[in-house]
């Protein structure tokens, strides 16, 4: 007879071939999520090469309208298919992509090239936490998914820092040629020690459901990246929405009838599946959403380069990438992960109602703990809620699940960048109409809203003190709004069911 002890060992150590997946798949999460980090600071060399900086938005545009579309598909694959082949061939479209934006000879071309390496990038992430449910125990999913944000933070650090030395030193094409051999040893290594899982069954792919879903969240996505500039078209600030919830409403009724529906509509069914997929939209929204805007107030209120404001945010890698793996060992060992994002939210509201107290002359150090306690904040939530879905739903829609969680994410950035800079720019304009006039006529056209780090930083130090106050005051606005969010993300954790964690699967 198998005793506790010797129960628990054997859970808690994985064999060598699945580890070696294991390493594997965090290899192809960190090549997806260095490509999101180091394009940043070479795009404005890439515009000035291929000219028409019109176009600048849409080489990050097109490829996060593109994973989002296709994250549900590469779920419901993965689990009909086996994730092997899916990830194989999320990794070679991937790959496909990358050598395209490395040979492009356009904005136009780029972009397009950035579409078919989104195809890619949309399965890499969505596999990745798939093949780590499908691998592990549910108490050892929290261990090993808590190591999945070391990942993330490493990429959030060397990327940025990785592209300015290869664009300056190689030329900007080796940001994306570089993943070549990368993904070429990881296509060799998957190849020989991950097994397939196919079940030899005929499946029946619901391409209209996953083309319905794709519209709808295309649609959705691009209005929330586009609806809310100044230029944007009446016609599209209506007819957007109208496309999404007739999208929606065809997906839900072709999903009812399906025999294998791209997302089950029994997931719904689990309170626990319908709170983690808001909760991941608006976790979206007070990370990814709130990034670029916080580092425009940064570099702003400082005055320092990027790659100096770069620094500043290396504490909130650091703080999310050990609270992630402190959570993740805490819930391996008592398999409860209820109070992880009840914490990380309120800690959450908290740090953004202490961002209010920055102002011009704020010390640095100050400005550092901020940043690792909101990195501290995201590592309590990020990984625990592909835990509590995987662990909601049947093992069969693991797959499903999570790109489901993913999707949502996906959705909650793209909001949280329009909705966010909408209210800065409210805000910032509201700031304007008092700005005193002689100060006022030294700023480009658009005012505060539209000023740059160097257009403040060129006013002599009297009035350029008196407009980063004013600066200052109107980005207060964006602050409370995400406290405002991270509150509802509160009071949604703390109605997540309390559940314990099986040491095995069921």
């Amino acid at each position: 007879m198998t005793s506790t002890s010797e129960f628990s060992d054997a859970v808690a150590r994985p064999d060598s071939r699945t580890m070696a997946v294991y390493l594997s798949v965090l290899v192809a999460m960190f090549m997806a999520a260095l490509d999101m980090n180091i394009v940043v600071t070479a795009l404005p060399t890439i515009a000035g090469d291929l000219g028409d900086v019109s176009l600048f938005g849409w080489v990050g545009a097109a490829y996060l309208l593109t994973t989002a579309a296709v994250s549900p598909f590469y779920g419901k694959l993965g689990d009909m298919y086996g994730r092997k082949i899916t990830l194989i061939v999320a990794v070679a479209v991937f790959l496909a992509g990358s050598l395209a934006c490395g040979a492009a000879w356009s904005m136009e071309s780029l972009i397009g090239a950035r579409v078919l390496q989104g195809l890619g990038g949309g399965g890499l992430m969505v596999s990745v936490f798939a093949i780590i449910g499908d691998l592990f125990e549910p108490r050892q999913r929290a261990k090993y998914q808590g190591y999945t944000t070391a990942v993330f933070a490493l990429a959030s650090i060397l990327g940025p820092v990785a592209g300015g030395y290869i664009t300056a030193y190689l030329g900007w094409r080796w940001i994306f040629l570089v993943n070549l051999p990368i993904g070429l040893g990881l296509l060799a290594v998957l190849a020989v020690v991950m097994e397939g899982r196919f079940d030899g069954k005929h499946h029946h792919v619901d391409y209209t459901g996953g083309v319905l879903l794709a519209i709808a969240t295309t649609a959705l996505v691009y209005w929330s990246d586009h609806v809310l500039e100044p230029a944007s078209e009446g016609v599209w600030s209506i007819g957007l929405p109208v496309i999404v919830v007739v999208a929606i409403g065809l997906f839900i009724t072709v999903e009812r009838r399906a025999a294998e529906p791209i997302i089950p509509l029994r997931l719904f069914r689990s309170r626990t599946m319908n709170l983690a997929v808001v909760l991941s939209v608006l976790n979206g929204m007070t990370t990814l959403g709130l990034f670029f805007y916080a580092a425009l107030y940064v570099q702003m209120l400082t005055g320092l380069s990027p790659a100096e404001v770069g620094f500043l945010f290396v504490p909130a890698s650091i703080a999310s990438l050990a609270t992630s793996m402190l959570a993740g060992n805490i819930i391996g060992r008592t398999g409860r992960y209820k109070l992880f994002p009840i914490v990380g939210t309120a800690l959450g509201t908290a740090t953004m109602l202490l961002f209010l107290d920055l102002g011009p002359h704020s010390p640095y150090w100050f400005i550092g703990l901020l940043m690792g306690l909101w990195g501290a904040s995201l590592g309590l939530c990020i990984q625990v809620l592909i835990l509590a879905v995987q662990n909601a739903a049947p093992r069969e829609d693991i797959g499903a699940a999570t790109g489901l969680v993913t999707l949502g994410r996906t959705i909650g950035a793209s909001l949280g960048l329009a909705l966010n800079g909408a209210v800065m720019t409210w805000a910032l304009d509201g700031q304007q109409a008092i700005l005193p006039a002689g100060i006022a006529t030294r700023l480009p056209k658009g005012g505060l809203a539209a000023a740059a780090p160097h257009d403040l930083a060129a006013l002599p130090a009297a009035m350029r003190d008196t407009a980063l106050n004013f600066y200052n005051q109107g980005f207060s606005a964006v602050f409370l709004f995400v406290a405002a969010m991270f509150a509802i993300s509160t009071v949604l954790a703390i109605l997540l069911p309390r559940v314990q964690l099986p040491a095995r699967a069921k």
